[in-house]
């Protein structure tokens, strides 16, 4: 759809694109710090999106209303902040406290602007967010459009294919990506360096709709995303050919990435920049969203009770699926993310509830987790499974979701050797340590189907990035449905005044733990047996208790790494006590196929073990 911008029109967008490079060279000069380059190619970019195409309020940047925008390739902060401030929202003396410590205008954006939904700067995630706000508000049938700005260097990074193709197969059309094609990366070239025949048929290859235009001409954007507006079935992609630092020294030359403009030079370039500037007063009028665009709030009702009884044998894998089910049932707002394993997380019970709330994020871990991290932002509770050995792939995304405080509940399935005879490349045996070191994490492993529904339960009310482990094996249920479990809280299992050794398990080891329980009483021997469950936050207050009434004993024994899990939990809540000695059983090796019991016995978390570690102490 052709559009016909005035000239006062792109004068005034043309000025808003030097200001922007004036705000990025003062900012970085006063922080001594920045990327004012490639804050200066993706001017005109964010020019024509703040102020001729998105709908926004400048007076209400975090309105649901508003169409999405993310800033992916982060360490171009200083020219958000600069649109923000010519919006209006940001007063030009506040983008002098650039990087400071007590300012919330970092060097990459942090949530805690309003205007910003995740933080970015690990490059190659904006998208795959992006995409799960697009399919949030295409679900919640709202007329926001998401746009993400990307560099050309970190569109090398494959979880940007894996959104890229996720998207098409989508059909997303409110989802437009803008790629700043300005040649240069940190350290040298690009590959594709300027090559936009290539570019494009990359992208139309993966079934976008794929425009080139200049990147310094106001007026051809505005149209490119007036086509990308138009276009239906399919999302679209601007690849604007840039020129990095344009318009300071060093423009279209390597070696001036992330330095700010020379202090000897600063006053020229300002003053050459001020030159460009029309002297025009045409006040801006914002493109203010539709009024009632807003998604209706949902009302949760009573989730249903769990349908098992005591001793019944079931998964703690299969619990999450029925938990999740029954979850979807009662909050309209609960939606799934699954990599193509929905029979064996059994995400499919919440796609029999509703298969509009299930999206198949196929095999693309990063893309399933930043997808489901857009969904988060956008008002829904998401979950986001597959097997917990193959969320390693998508570690930093859990990472960045920390760093958001984004509300995203993680679930990994088949954790550990107990899996059996599919190997040690199937076995999650890392999962705990890696999202249990990261801040703003809740982190429960239940055993049993009962202490499964309730994590499930839990964590859908948790706000923040939360993460649920769980086994392949059926276990009997121990808990009836009045039990309570939630963040912080573990139980004991097995009690008696003379017990002599605390042991602690979680999963497929709480009963091994029971089964050295009932051979050491056969022998006069009595312990305590505590089921963990809450890794993180850990409950200190019981297991301390514990501790002390067995003099300081404590047997800690898990289907995972010796590093950053159970056991180091339960180390860290008895750091402070005197007089403990603790044993810690873990996979110390990397294990092989076999049968599960098989496995647990050879290395070294059965019960044969547990009993071993118990009279060593004694």
């Amino acid at each position: 759809m052709p559009v016909a911008l005035s000239t006062a029109t792109i004068t005034a967008l043309e000025d808003k694109a030097t200001m922007m490079r004036i705000h990025s060279v003062r900012s970085t000069n006063a922080a001594g710090s920045g990327h004012p380059t490639t804050c200066a190619s993706a001017a005109e970019i964010m020019s024509a999106l703040f102020f001729s195409v998105m709908r926004y309020d400048p007076k209400k940047p975090a309105d649901r209303r508003n169409d999405n925008f993310i800033l992916s390739k982060g360490h171009a902060a200083p020219v958000l902040y600069a649109a923000w401030c010519e919006a209006g929202y940001i007063r030009p003396a506040d983008l002098l406290n650039l990087r400071k410590i007590d300012s919330d205008l970092e060097g990459h954006p942090p949530v805690t602007l309003p205007f910003v939904d995740v933080a970015t700067g690990s490059l190659g995630q904006g998208l795959s967010v992006g995409l799960g706000m697009a399919l949030a508000a295409r679900l919640d049938g709202t007329p926001q459009r998401t746009y993400v700005l990307m560099g050309d260097g970190e569109i090398a990074e494959g979880s940007v294919w894996e959104s890229v193709e996720v998207a098409s197969h989508e059909g997303v059309d409110n989802l437009c990506a803008t790629v700043d094609v300005n040649r240069l990366g940190q350290s040298s070239p690009t590959m594709l360096e300027h090559d936009m025949k290539t570019h494009k048929a990359r992208w139309t290859a993966f079934g976008w709709n794929a425009i080139v235009v200049d990147g310094h001409d106001v007026a051809a954007l505005v149209a490119a995303y007036a086509e990308a507006a138009a276009t239906k079935g399919k999302p679209t992609v601007i690849l604007a050919k840039t020129l990095k630092g344009k318009g300071l020294p060093g423009e279209n030359q390597n070696g001036y990435h992330g330095k700010p403009v020379a202090s000897g030079e600063v006053e020229q370039v300002l003053k050459t920049l001020e030159g460009k500037l029309s002297g025009s007063k045409k006040p801006w009028k914002p493109n203010l969203p539709a009024k009632g665009a807003k998604a209706k709030a949902s009302r949760p009702k009573k989730m249903s009770a769990p349908p098992y009884a005591l001793g019944d044998l079931v998964a703690t894998r299969r619990a999450f699926g029925q938990a999740l089910g029954a979850l979807a049932k009662s909050d309209p707002r609960v939606v799934a993310v699954d990599a193509d394993v929905k029979n064996s997380t059994y995400t499919e019970d919440l796609e029999k509830v509703d298969s509009k709330r299930f999206f198949q994020g196929y095999i693309a871990e990063q893309n399933m987790v930043g997808v489901a991290m857009g969904l988060g932002c956008r008002g829904k509770i998401p979950f986001a499974s597959t097997f917990a050995c193959f969320l390693t792939r998508a570690a930093d995304f859990l990472r960045m979701a920390a760093i958001s405080r984004t509300n995203v509940n993680l679930v990994g399935t088949h954790a550990g050797i107990s899996i059996g005879e599919d190997g040690p490349s199937q076995m999650g045996l890392e999962d705990l340590a890696m999202t249990s070191t990261l801040p703003n994490y809740t982190v429960f492993y239940p055993s049993e189907a009962m202490s499964a529904w309730r994590a499930i339960e839990a964590v859908a009310a948790i706000d923040g990035p939360c993460y649920v482990r769980t086994s392949r094996p059926n276990t009997p249920t121990l808990y009836g449905p009045d039990e309570v479990f939630g963040p912080g809280i573990a139980k004991v299992v097995k009690k008696s005044k003379k017990d002599q050794v605390t042991v602690v398990g979680a999963g497929v080891t709480l009963f091994e733990a029971l089964k050295a329980h009932d051979e050491l009483a056969k022998q006069g021997i009595a312990i305590r047996v505590v089921d963990l469950f809450s890794i993180r936050p850990v409950d200190k207050k019981t297991l301390v208790a514990c501790a002390r009434a067995t003099g300081g004993r404590v047997v800690t024994v898990e289907d995972h790494y010796p590093v950053g899990g159970v056991g180091d939990a339960v180390l860290g809540a008895l750091a402070e006590e005197g007089n403990i000695k603790l044993k810690k059983l873990a996979v110390r090796e990397i294990a092989r196929s076999g049968q599960p019991d098989e496995l647990l016995e050879k290395y070294g978390i059965s019960a044969k073990h547990i009993i071993k570690a118990v009279k060593s102490l004694i």
